[in-house]
């Protein structure tokens, strides 16, 4: 995986963050983001053809993967916000000012947030299978608790959440948490989900619980006072249409309209893990979108 890719670490202002990321290619900056439980492999089947075209940066969120954050007990760390900031700092000290980014679920939330406080970094914007997170707090079902169970347990207090993730294997846990009935984790390259598994330590753990418990609370409030202002740049936006992004909120793009100005996209036929469920797809919309940004920038 990642052929071709260096691998190296970035620390951020004040040492506030470590991150670990992989880059490779030459051309229009691309940074990739992932979600959770995973790490910047997420990438793998689509980082290298990318990195024909442009200067691709696949970098771990702060506590996940390889990458190390400030201490999750205080859950100010672990917002969208600062989660951003971290990246685009790593940008900056890859030599680019300005740049494209992808997210996918967390990382996807992650550079929501980065294109409405630093509009003036992020030129292209790709949203895969998420709404807002304002959206979805206040649109809250039965039908999505059920699906999206994480995001009401992994927010709880008082350690039980981390201490109940710990204590069952890795491996036990990964499988359950992103496989799916009558699919199960068959969609992952098994060296993917090694990957996956050998990161889930109690490090991860207690960092993503700190990121949902942000996500409930913090975020969910600069979410709502930024309530009326859209992403100006163009935006692309990509769900799975065997995920429950769509069959349990409708229309996404239409939602999604009330977030940014310029936005496109559809559904894919694949689940909820776009980027590794339907990695061809996913490749040929990236390269139509990001491949129409003005050149010389």
């Amino acid at each position: 995986m990642f052929e071709g890719f260096e691998r190296t670490e970035i620390a951020t202002a004040g040492g506030a963050a470590r991150i670990h990321l992989r880059h490779g290619g030459n051309g229009p900056p691309l940074l990739l983001l992932h979600g959770n439980p995973q790490t910047h492999v997420a990438w793998h089947r689509i980082a290298g053809r990318l990195a024909e075209r442009f200067h691709v940066v696949a970098a771990d969120l702060r506590g996940y993967g390889d990458s190390v954050g400030p201490d999750p007990r205080d859950t100010a760390n672990y917002t969208f916000r600062a989660m951003a900031q971290d990246q685009v700092e790593v940008m900056r000290a890859l030599g680019h000012e300005r740049f494209m980014v992808a997210g996918h679920d967390r990382g996807a939330r992650t550079a929501h947030r980065m294109a409405l406080d630093h509009p003036e970094r992020v030129e292209r914007l790709a949203l895969l299978d998420i709404l807002p997170n304002r959206h979805i707090w206040r649109n809250a079902s039965a039908e999505w608790a059920l699906g999206s169970w994480h995001w009401l347990f992994m927010p709880q207090g008082n350690d039980l959440p981390e201490r109940m993730m710990e204590s069952v294997p890795p491996d036990w846990f990964m499988e359950r948490k992103i496989g799916r009935p009558g699919v199960g984790i068959s969609i992952f390259a098994p060296e993917a989900f090694a990957e996956y598994v050998r990161c889930f330590t109690p490090k991860t753990i207690r960092a993503s619980c700190a990121d949902y418990r942000a996500a409930a609370t913090l975020d969910r409030a600069m979410d709502e006072a930024d309530w009326g202002r859209r992403v100006a740049c163009p935006t692309l936006v990509l769900w799975g249409a065997e995920s429950h992004t769509g069959r349990v909120y409708g229309d996404v793009l239409a939602v999604w309209r009330d977030y940014a100005e310029d936005v496109t996209g559809g559904p894919l036929d694949c689940g909820h893990y776009v980027p590794e469920h339907a990695p061809e797809e996913t490749l040929a919309r990236f390269l139509g979108f990001f491949g129409a940004a003005p050149a010389g920038r």
